[in-house]
């Protein structure tokens, strides 16, 4: 069963950013420093005051305009993201890797969008039997929107351990460790659904956040130790009843063959006394625990 959560709605969802190609504002930029230097070495050439301030303050005003352009150069690497901001507002997130060009006053955040991995450190809570077991669990998780990972929560990759931890202990509340119950999932047995539920609950709490949840799987899941022992004599203790069972099951179902096989073919005509003597040494030989030890009777069947 997964939690509900009454999470607020998301007040900001990632939309593309008005970005273009670096390189030619990069080309430009260079050209336009070349021009400057240019233009100041004509300026030192000229012999009025006029011409030489001018040309100098041309220079001055060029070299502004590159680097002033050159701010909103943005390298994005392969598995990154840039969210934009301007002047506090987001205006949008950048995805494409290589050089890209965004508005010089925008702010920019590097947002990893790589896989990554979160495991638990392992907890000791008690199972839905009140029993304290320890258990840990590693989470494969992305960014999958980088306006609600930035926005949404103070710090996206704390929000996702703590969440984590969180359901983690809601599942192993949940369950029982083992169940002798066999219409009931516990811990142990039921590996493969426990997960599917982790991963789905965890999906649920750090979707506010913008994360995805790729996979989750429990690493550790034992009896705490002070109570280890007692319960691996309860797991023997119950191994040997079911054994007892099937072995019981089987002696009976072979003792009633014996009896109907000797019937159908007349070998040999038994009283109800006779029949109970017969079924008590059959079952005595095939439960028993040791080889039994025949008795050969040299006399009459009834003495």
């Amino acid at each position: 069963m997964t939690e509900h959560l009454d999470l607020p709605a998301p007040q900001v969802r990632e939309r593309a950013a008005r970005d273009i190609s670096g390189w030619p504002v990069l080309i430009s930029c260079l050209v336009a420093v070349l021009v400057s230097i240019a233009v100041f070495v004509v300026a030192v050439q000229q012999d009025s005051d006029a011409a030489i301030g001018g040309l100098l303050g041309l220079t001055v005003l060029i070299l502004l305009a590159a680097a002033f352009a050159a701010i909103g150069l943005t390298p994005v690497a392969p598995g990154e993201a840039r969210v934009l901001q301007l002047l506090g507002r987001y205006t949008g997130t950048v995805r494409s890797d290589g050089l890209r060009w965004v508005n010089p006053l925008t702010a920019r955040r590097r947002v990893s969008t790589r896989i990554r991995n979160h495991e638990t450190d392992v907890l000791k809570v008690n199972d839905a039997d009140g029993n304290p077991i320890e258990i840990a669990a590693v989470v494969v998780w992305q960014v999958e929107d980088t306006a609600r990972a930035v926005f949404e929560v103070d710090d996206f990759i704390e929000f996702v351990a703590i969440q984590t931890e969180t359901a983690v202990r809601h599942i192993a509340n949940s369950y029982s460790y083992d169940s002798h119950d066999t219409t009931l999932m516990s811990l142990r047995d039921n590996a493969d659904e426990i997960t599917a539920r982790l991963s789905e609950e965890i999906g649920v709490r750090v979707a506010a956040a913008g994360v995805k949840i790729i996979e989750s799987r429990l690493t550790r899941l034992a009896y705490s130790p002070e109570i280890a022992h007692a319960m691996l004599r309860r797991q023997q203790a119950n191994a040997v009843v079911a054994a007892r069972t099937r072995i019981v099951e089987g002696a009976v179902g072979m003792v009633e063959l014996a009896l109907q096989r000797l019937a159908d073919h007349d070998v040999v005509d038994l009283d109800e006394e006779r029949k109970a003597a017969m079924v008590s040494n059959l079952l005595v030989v095939l439960c028993g625990d040791r080889d039994t030890q025949p008795v050969v009777n040299a006399g009459s069947l009834y003495s």
